[in-house]
């Protein structure tokens, strides 16, 4: 029996019509999102997650990875590993993991790429204890350089514009303001740069789609319960954000209104998860 099945869905554009890197800028970029329909649809934070006063992931960090594990079987392994392999299947010199957490896009891709030199990474995340234990799990190849830093995904205000020549988020968007990430992913890339995003998806067999929700919101707060010692936060916050957070065509049309191009997304695990990849337009 296959767990990790994969179906590849090129997006259908909502127009033909895409915006340059050199008219995104400042409040143009803001205005063309508020006039987009697709844009306005759904939460923006789906899990109602408000990082500045609930520090969950500080206090669940030593236990995250188990977490992990438990709420997906196992399979976010192999997830992030595919998203790994797009990443080393890009010609990069510097790359920006967001939402880091405990380091596994880093340690796969470090994995994967270990052979280049002169490679720059950056692994963010808003939790200091997820900092520290992703810093000890990665071992830096002679010649690579990877800085460990404390940034918010949707102010990456350290960070300057056409900086990284990739960017990867995986299963933060739904605990955090989507909106606002992706224009930080979008300003940080430089132009002809390539994003890739795994989040939880909107799963296209209703029948499928009722059984998962069910099993998330019986099982899940029992499991989080033990793992956590009590603490309900963790579990709150994961099945909001899944039933909040948008499907995986929704996402693209965002992707693109914010100036994206060549948007695609492949379904995971029968459609629990997505991975979307887009790029920056190349400089004219």
């Amino acid at each position: 029996m296959k767990l990790f099945i994969v179906s590849y869905h090129p997006i259908r554009f909502v127009s033909n019509q895409f915006v340059s890197c050199t008219k995104m800028q400042g409040t143009d970029a803001n205005n063309l999102l508020r006039k987009h329909a697709m844009y306005q649809r759904g939460k923006s934070n789906a899990a109602e997650f408000q990082q500045e006063t609930d520090d969950v992931f500080g206090r669940i960090a030593r236990r995250y990875d188990y977490l992990s594990d438990l709420f997906s079987l196992g399979i976010h392994r192999l997830w992030k590993r595919k998203v790994a392999r797009i990443i080393a299947d890009e010609p990069w010199e510097t790359l920006i993991d967001a939402g880091t957490g405990t380091g596994d896009i880093v340690l796969r891709v470090v994995n994967y790429c270990r052979s280049r030199e002169n490679m720059t990474v950056v692994a963010s995340d808003s939790s200091s204890q997820m900092l520290q234990i992703a810093k000890g799990r990665v071992q830096v190849p002679t010649d690579w350089n990877i800085d460990y830093r404390r940034f918010n995904a949707e102010a990456l205000d350290e960070v300057l514009s056409n900086s990284f020549d990739c960017y990867s988020m995986s299963l933060c968007l739904k605990i955090c303001d989507r909106h606002k990430a992706l224009q930080e992913a979008f300003r940080v890339l430089k132009p002809g740069g390539l994003a890739v995003f795994l989040e939880a998806s909107d799963i296209p067999f209703g029948w499928l789609r009722k059984l998962y929700l069910k099993y998330m919101e019986v099982c899940m707060p029992l499991i989080g319960w033990a793992a956590t010692g009590g603490d309900k936060s963790a579990y709150r916050y994961l099945l909001n954000g899944i039933k909040e957070f948008p499907d995986a065509e929704t996402l693209a049309s965002e992707l693109q209104a914010i100036g994206f191009v060549n948007v695609q997304f492949q379904r995971l695990t029968l459609g629990i998860v997505a991975i979307h990849t887009a790029r920056k337009p190349a400089a004219s």
